[in-house]
């Protein structure tokens, strides 16, 4: 929760890191050049003579979901107002995401950001990016777990405080019964979105593990949840193409039950206008990317520690419905929102 980079193959050789490098600098001159191995470079031409720093983005985004073009995005401004070498690289494998980490490791970037969806896989790559005197702060996922894993920083929104916001909001609405729709089983920030939304909501919470990278199985998987349940009257879903799907759900099965979701795009913002989906929690991913980057920035430059190392910069929950989405509206349709 829009395009991601080709997906990473976590077990690139250490001989490719060179080959990326190589690749990154013959495109420092355009912002926005993309290899074929899922990475992503851009540079600020205007600082000649300056030194740039090198800095990789390596989240666990999935190829084709929209949420990680805006995180993208947004470290893409930063490094462009920076002077900074970016390079963005992307695997929704744990075991890959590592690996991509380490990849970065030797190819002596002078930062990293990585989220943390699984961060027991990623605390090994954390202690090398460490052991080599590079810094590494934490974006989006990982909120309960940035500290022990070895990040200076953490950026994005507090999952569990964001379900529980929505498990209120759905009280308000006088939701009774709400399926919470899980798209990537073992997800900790997905995770604790439905476990949040299930400890505040008064009524009955069902949660579905549906598979997120097949959208045709996804939107039969939701439809099938809400014939078998018919007194479903509130799906929430984690991210803006899941939402677009389970309208889609609603619709299929017969159902009056609304749609809710975590994340926004441009899409989702129409719908959100049309009233076909009834909000949307903004966790601010295009912030997210920024913040990140514009850290390490900070912090190899001047020493900056943004929450002192001890606190998390929060980027959200902010709810937007039909009589606040035209003040993001503008934003999405810039993609930035």
């Amino acid at each position: 929760m829009n395009t991601t980079s080709p997906r990473s193959s976590p077990g690139r050789p250490a001989h490719t890191t060179a080959l990326t490098a190589a690749a990154a600098a013959g495109c420092l001159l355009v912002a926005g050049c993309s290899g074929s191995d899922g990475t992503q470079s851009s540079a600020d031409t205007g600082r000649a003579g300056a030194a740039r720093l090198k800095i990789a983005l390596v989240s666990h985004g999935d190829r084709g979901d929209a949420f990680w073009d805006l995180v993208r995005k947004g470290a893409e401004a930063a490094a462009a107002k920076d002077g900074i070498e970016l390079t963005y690289a992307n695997n929704p494998d744990a075991a890959g995401q590592a690996e991509l980490v380490r990849d970065a490791i030797r190819d002596k970037v002078d930062g990293i950001a990585v989220t943390l969806a699984k961060p027991e896989a990623m605390k090994g790559p954390v202690d090398q990016a460490k052991a080599a005197g590079i810094p590494v702060v934490a974006l989006n996922s990982g909120i309960d777990a940035w500290q022990s894993a070895g990040a200076l920083e953490y950026f994005g929104q507090d999952e569990s405080v964001a379900g529980q916001a929505v498990g209120d909001k759905l009280d308000d609405l006088k939701a009774k019964h709400t399926l919470c729709v899980i798209h990537e089983r073992g997800n900790i920030a997905v995770e604790a979105r439905c476990a949040g939304v299930k400890k505040t909501f008064d009524g009955r919470t069902t949660i579905a593990y549906v598979d997120g990278t097949d959208m045709d199985a996804l939107t039969e998987a939701v439809a099938a949840q809400l014939r078998q349940n018919p007194d479903i009257d509130e799906v929430v879903t984690n991210g803006a193409q899941f939402a677009l799907a389970a309208v889609k759900s609603v619709k299929q099965a017969g159902s009056r039950a609304q749609v809710a979701t975590f994340d926004l795009n441009k899409d989702l913002v129409k719908a959100v206008q049309s009233g076909d989906v009834q909000f949307a929690v903004d966790q601010q991913p295009y912030l997210q990317g920024y913040l990140a980057v514009d850290a390490l920035w900070l912090y190899k430059t001047n020493g900056n520690i943004s929450g002192g190392g001890v606190s998390p910069v929060l980027t959200g929950p902010a709810f937007v419905t039909k009589t606040n989405v035209a003040a993001v509206a503008k934003f999405a349709a810039n993609g930035t929102r």
